[in-house]
């Protein structure tokens, strides 16, 4: 680490903030307009580089880097081509708000405006998809950026921050300054709750008979998991959570309801309808969750807990509003509760009852394997301590529903946006942050066709990641809302006839790889792939091609109005 005072060019700068961010990874690929950064970077040794093979793939990776460390994922990326190919990804991260750093090469500052070679006004591009970006037009700011960018790509609501780099600031030389501190006007979260809402909050908990905590992907961020545990117990209020909130309360707790919303169970969708108090946090009430607004836990009282002032009351009105960061107001709740607490046995027995009425089960067959057989086994044989980065589809909600997750940053999905493609690459990100449990991928055939080329850097780099490939040869989820709300109009969305041999394709890229068809091969594969850590390994499981996921609240509908089996049995076959 150099000290401040020292003469050097901008890619010098450049690296030695990476180092005083405690960067470990840049995921990225070289172009012309980064020619001197890459220049500098063959002779650095304290920062891994990862090469991808596609710019897309390294957002991703940064986003699943992040999300299973906590620590914000950085893209490194040429410009126009290269830049533009981040959007998908960074949109990603802004919508589920992932922190991440992306650099991206610009044409040298005179010819910016000219339409130059490779030139793209990434900053206007970005500006809705970013919390902040900058194009830097001193080499003197270079180092007040950096750290600015990752201040704002941490701070508060974590998301992402572009710093786009001309081709002249990262050769001109300057004397670096590192700013210690960073003061950015107009930008100051607020991370302690406000005690009075914390004090009426706590007495709403107090005196409610059948309250409920629906828990979003926030808790997770502030690391507000032990603390939610705590209060669900000694209070006896049942949890539920989103998508992206599954394992900040463990799965396989009596108190645990799983997911709600679209495709949630349906004793959760129940309780919100029934529930006098919902306690919200870290959450967005997000429409996939509330489907109907006018329709949503119209019997409750509404707590919302969120550091984002701008998502309270923007979807739903809520009585009780806590600006604040989710671990205070969860650690502040529990110092003001009292000891004794409401005797709250009969809504835990009338939720119980909700389970039994429609448990989350599958007809369990010999010689035909069902997705949800699959993702039940994986969850047996991890035990729920898996990470588990899925792509988008069917299989992603089947593990949401089946799998058991039980501690936190262990589901890594796309949901604001819901990127198909993003499951592989986001599996590779997230095994270089994590090496002490299994990190796995479950995927559709769709989805993995998307990304597929960066099957090659997860064997370059001999990451033993398992890529568990559920195989019906469609675009199942959309084949599904075909056969029910489309007249069973399959319009493009049948793959059988174009889909490779995806085992050879993997042995081609270097990948170990094998195939199932039915319970026993599957239970064999999922075992052998757990077992095998000298690099990447592949199943190919041939589920039942035409199976459908249930519960499923339709569009626009009531969460308390769910379908729970196929209109027309007869087009399973």
């Amino acid at each position: 680490m150099h000290e401040p005072g020292q003469k050097m060019n901008g890619s010098e700068i450049f690296f030695e903030c990476l180092r005083r961010e405690n960067v470990e990874y840049i995921f990225g690929y070289p172009g012309g307009s980064l020619l001197k950064v890459y220049e500098t970077l063959h002779d650095v040794k304290d920062i891994k580089h990862i090469l991808v093979r596609h710019e897309q793939g390294a957002t991703h990776m940064a986003e699943g880097y992040a999300r299973a460390t906590g620590r914000p994922g950085v893209v490194l990326v040429t410009s126009g081509p290269g830049a533009t190919n981040t959007v998908t990804g960074i949109t990603n991260a802004y919508m589920d708000s992932s922190p991440m750093v992306v650099f991206t090469g610009q044409v040298p500052s005179s010819l910016i405006g000219n339409d130059a070679f490779q030139e793209a006004d990434i900053v206007g591009i970005t500006r809705p998809i970013t919390k902040h970006n900058f194009l830097v037009k001193d080499v003197r700011e270079l180092a007040s950026t950096i750290r600015k960018a990752f201040y704002l790509a941490t701070t508060g609501r974590p998301g992402p921050v572009l710093v786009d780099m001309p081709k002249d600031i990262l050769a001109a030389e300057c004397v670096f300054e590192w700013p210690e501190s960073v003061d950015i006007r107009g930008f100051k979260p607020t991370f302690k709750c406000h005690a009075n809402q914390v004090q009426k909050a706590a007495k709403m908990i107090a005196r409610s008979k059948r309250p409920l905590l629906y828990i979003g992907g926030g808790v997770i961020t502030a690391e507000g998991s032990e603390a939610l545990r705590q209060l669900a117990i000694e209070q006896q209020i049942p949890v539920t959570m989103t998508l992206q909130g599954l394992g900040a309360f463990p799965g396989d707790h009596p108190l645990s309801m799983g997911m709600l919303g679209m495709h949630g169970t349906f004793w959760a969708n129940q309780a919100v309808n029934s529930c006098d108090l919902l306690i919200a946090v870290g959450a967005r009430f997000d429409d996939r969750v509330t489907g109907k607004v006018e329709t949503f836990a119209t019997q409750a009282v509404k707590i919302h807990n969120d550091i984002d002032p701008t998502n309270v009351d923007k979807n739903v009105k809520v009585d009780l509003p806590v600006v604040g960061d989710a671990k205070d107001f969860l650690e502040s709740i529990l110092r003001e509760l009292p000891k004794v607490r409401e005797d709250r046995s009969q809504w835990l027995a009338e939720i119980e009852a909700w389970r039994k009425q429609c448990p989350m089960e599958y007809a369990d067959e010999k010689d035909t394997l069902k997705t949800e057989f699959v993702i039940d086994e994986i969850s047996k044989q991890t035990g729920g301590h898996a990470v588990i980065v899925t792509d988008v589809g069917q299989h992603q909600m089947w593990t949401a529903q089946y799998y058991k997750f039980t501690e936190p940053r262990s589901i890594i999905t796309s949901g604001g946006l819901g990127t198909m493609g993003f499951g592989l690459p986001a599996t590779i990100g997230a095994a270089f942050g994590v090496t002490d449990r299994p990190v796995i991928t479950i995927c559709g055939d769709g989805g993995l066709m998307m990304n597929i080329q960066e099957m090659v850097t997860a064997v370059y780099n001999k990451l033993p990641i398992k890529i568990f490939l559920i195989n019906n040869s469609y675009l199942g989820m959309v084949r599904q809302w075909q056969e029910l709300f489309h007249k069973e109009k399959y319009s493009f969305t049948d793959l059988a006839a174009s889909n490779p041999d995806f085992v050879k394709v993997a042995e081609a890229f270097g990948c170990r790889a094998v195939s199932a068809d039915n319970p026993e091969s599957a239970r064999k594969a999922i075992t052998e792939a757990l077992a095998y850590n000298d690099g990447p390994m592949l199943v190919d499981f041939r589920v039942v091609r035409k199976d459908m996921v249930f519960p499923m609240v339709p569009a626009g509908g009531s969460i308390s109005d769910m379908l729970l089996a196929r209109l027309n049995p007869k087009t399973m076959v």
